[in-house]
């Protein structure tokens, strides 16, 4: 049971954080957490987190009480290029950063 999110515009370094807080937990514990965190993250995750679980119902038959989250990973993804003006003519580049994400479901 397994969903993916390819490049979405969040720094895989903010949303490891999120990450973290649901590695391991069971499934309905995992969503109640994201529901009420305050970070961009939460949202991203919790939506790939249905996502993961709507592919175990479908997909596997499996029941949804019995998931929890086994592994949750970011990657990064391609890096977006712009450019600030700064003081003096020069310029300074800005990193727009995106990730691949993953979350993979297991049944106990």
């Amino acid at each position: 049971m397994k969903a993916e999110a390819k490049f979405v515009r969040i720094s895989p370094r903010k949303i490891r954080l999120v990450m973290d807080q649901v590695r391991g937990k069971r499934v309905e514990e995992a969503l109640g957490l994201l529901s009420f965190a305050p970070q961009k993250g939460a949202r991203i995750l919790k939506k790939l987190l249905d996502s993961a679980v709507a592919n175990a119902e479908q997909n596997s038959g499996i029941d949804v009480d019995t998931l929890y989250v086994k592994r949750v990973y970011a990657n990064e993804g391609p890096t977006l290029k712009r450019f600030r003006p700064r003081a003096l003519g020069r310029a300074t580049r800005i990193r727009k950063r995106t990730s691949h994400l993953t979350v993979i479901l297991e049944s106990k």
